[in-house]
C-alpha cells in the first residue's frame, strides 16, 4: 500500500496524467516525500513514458523516423507538462546570466525564459529529437525500449543534486523537500537499473547501456558540480537540468560508433 501511494504521488509530482485518489490516501496533493517516496520514482518515470513511447513505435511504422520522434517528443513534453524543460531553462539563464548568487537565483525564479534558458531548450529538444530519429532507424520496438528505460534513469539521476547539495534558498520547494534517504535511493536505482532490462531484450548490448547508465549518472553529477560552484547549493530547477542532461547522454552514448 505505501509504495503504491509513493508511486501516485510521483505521478502527481512529476507529471499532468489524471492520477486518481485512493481510499487511504489522506493528503494526495501533499507535497512529495523526496526523503522515501522517491524510491518509487523510476518506476512512474516508466508509466510517464508509456504514452510517448507508444506513440514512437506506432508511428515509427507508418511515418517517416523524423516524424514519429517528433510527435512523440512532444507528446512526451505535455504529459510531463515541460517539468524538466522548465528547470533546464531556468538554471541556464540564472547560472549564464547572473553574475551574484542572489542574482542568479533571482535569475531561476523568473518565469520569464531568457537567451541562454531558450538556447538550452532548443539543443535539448534537437538532441532528443536526433537521437530519436537514430534509434528509430534502428527499429520502432528499440527505440520506444529505450525511451522507457532512460524515464526512469534519468529521474533517478536528477536526484543526485538533491542528495548531495543543501538548498540554495531558504524558501522554494527544495528547501522545504528533505534530503533523499540513502535506502530511498538505492530503491530506486535498483529499479532504474533494472528497468534497462526493455531496451536490453529489444536488442541493445548491455555494454552499451551500462555505459550509458554510468554517463548519464557522471552528467548529473557534473550539473551538481557546476550548481556548488555557482549557487553553493541546489534547486528543483537544478534538479530538471540534472535530469534533462542525464537522458540527453544515455540517448546518444547509446548511439556512440565504438
Amino acid at each position: 500500500m505505501r509504495f503504491l501511494s509513493d508511486l501516485l504521488a510521483c505521478l502527481r509530482f512529476y507529471s499532468r496524467l489524471p492520477v486518481p485518489v485512493l481510499a487511504w490516501e489522506t493528503q494526495p496533493h501533499a507535497m512529495l516525500d523526496f526523503a522515501k517516496a522517491i524510491r518509487a520514482l523510476p518506476l512512474a518515470g516508466l508509466i510517464i513514458a508509456l504514452p510517448a513511447a507508444g506513440l514512437l513505435y506506432g508511428a515509427g511504422k507508418i511515418l517517416p523516423p523524423e516524424l514519429a520522434a517528433g510527435l512523440a517528443l512532444s507528446l512526451f513534453v505535455l504529459t510531463t507538462g515541460a517539468f524538466h524543460e522548465d528547470g533546464l531553462a531556468d538554471t541556464a539563464d540564472g547560472f549564464g546570466g547572473g553574475r551574484s548568487i542572489e542574482r542568479k537565483l533571482e535569475i531561476m525564479r523568473d518565469s520569464r525564459i531568457g537567451t541562454f534558458g531558450g538556447a538550452a531548450l532548443v539543443l535539448s529538444l534537437l538532441l532528443r529529437w536526433a537521437a530519436l530519429v537514430a534509434l528509430l532507424k534502428m527499429g520502432p520496438g528499440l527505440a520506444a525500449c529505450a525511451l522507457l528505460g532512460v524515464a526512469g534513469l534519468s529521474r533517478w539521476c536528477g536526484l543526485l543534486p538533491l542528495a548531495l547539495l543543501p538548498a540554495a534558498r531558504t524558501d522554494g520547494a527544495a528547501f522545504a523537500a528533505e534530503r533523499p534517504q540513502l535506502l530511498a535511493l538505492l530503491i530506486a536505482l535498483a529499479l532504474s537499473l533494472a528497468l534497462l532490462a526493455l531496451p536490453w531484450a529489444a536488442g541493445l548490448p548491455l555494454t552499451r547501456l551500462i555505459l550509458a547508465a554510468l554517463l548519464a549518472g557522471v552528467a548529473a553529477a557534473a550539473m551538481a558540480a557546476i550548481s556548488r560552484r555557482q549557487i553553493k547549493g541546489q534547486t528543483g530547477d537544478v534538479a530538471g537540468a540534472a535530469q534533462q542532461l542525464a537522458e540527453i547522454t544515455f540517448l546518444l552514448t547509446l548511439l556512440l560508433r565504438i
